[in-house]
């Protein structure tokens, strides 16, 4: 480590095998915690560059517990979180909402780490079991189109740094590569950001590892499609800036997406959404995420899956996958 702590604060980076490399050894508790520290504050005060990110990102994987749930054609939908506004699970919903219409969903996350309700709080609140048992996961895809991999439980790697982390108590690169390594490895990615620039650095480094993808991000600061302001998107490299209004729906206001100041509160916006109890502002959000998700796995145009997505939420099919999935 002392050889790479000298390359690093030195002003250079680590090729794409370098990377990969260190962040092995890491995994594999080679390193003491100040060297770990001092590893991780370098990335802190300069961006990580597309090639370390990528080899971090292939290390991550290597190490965690492989799961084969008999197909990659599949979607995760995630955001980064780190974007401060607490809005009620979007990305989790949309799920539902895309496996609904007949996709294949293959959602990795974890416990809140910035915001009041991760995707782990509200479904484990809601009476979902994690599991890493590759049969039940399977079975659940299968039969509900859609299954969870609870990220602790597949990162035994993470172990090791954890302690590291809560005492910097800062967001470090681990927080940037949770979203990009589910062990499921789906071929598809609807990915919000809380930054344009982390927009394409994501985009740079899934577009390398031949992920097809859409990046989304509210010029406004939210880490998805938030319907408050215009958003960037980034579909497999390619950059463009949509408005609320093109997607055919009103802007709305930021304290109609809030989430609430508890889990439950989260919880019960949750259900509302898959019920048709929820505001329309609450509903379109989700019909907007929804709309791209399917755009990104399917291929179909915007208008296309915004009517799948639809059919979906409104026809009562998400609410049925949700209560397939929770049994």
């Amino acid at each position: 480590m002392k050889k790479i702590l000298t390359q690093l604060t030195a002003g250079g980076t680590l090729s794409k095998e370098e990377a990969k490399k260190v962040m092995l050894d890491i995994g594999h508790a080679d390193f003491k915690p100040a060297e770990l520290a001092s590893f991780l504050t370098v990335f802190l005060m300069r961006p990580v560059t597309v090639d370390e990110f990528y080899g971090f990102r292939e290390a991550l994987l290597e190490m965690s517990l492989s799961v084969d749930l008999g197909t990659t054609e599949a979607i995760d939908i995630v955001g980064t979180g780190g974007d401060g506004k607490n809005t009620f699970n979007i990305s989790t919903v949309s799920c539902f909402v895309v496996a609904g219409a007949g996709y294949k969903v293959i959602k990795h996350g974890n416990y809140a780490s910035s915001s009041v309700s991760g995707s782990s709080n509200v479904l484990e609140m809601l009476g979902y079991r994690f599991s890493n048992e590759p049969g039940l996961l399977k079975k659940q895809l299968e039969e509900a189109n859609l299954t969870f991999l609870h990220a602790p439980l597949f990162h035994p790697a993470l172990k090791s740094v954890a302690p590291v982390r809560r005492e910097l108590g800062l967001r470090t690169i681990f927080n940037m590569l949770g979203p990009v390594v589910n062990p499921a490895r789906p071929k598809h990615q609807l990915l919000g950001v809380y930054h344009a620039d982390a927009g394409k650095l994501y985009s740079a480094m899934l577009t390398k590892a031949g992920v097809n993808h859409t990046i989304v991000h509210s010029t406004d600061g939210y880490d998805e499609i938030s319907l408050t302001a215009d958003f960037d998107l980034f579909i497999n490299g390619e950059h463009q800036t949509v408005s609320p209004e093109e997607t055919g729906f009103d802007r709305v206001k930021p304290e109609a997406i809030y989430g609430g100041d508890t889990i439950q509160k989260a919880a019960k916006i949750f259900t509302d959404v898959l019920e048709g109890k929820a505001s329309p502002a609450q509903t379109n959000v989700v019909l907007a995420n929804s709309a791209y998700a399917i755009m990104t796995i399917s291929g179909k145009s915007y208008e296309e899956s915004l009517q799948q997505a639809k059919d979906s939420l409104l026809g009562g099919k998400a609410l049925k996958t949700f209560k397939k999935l929770i049994g």
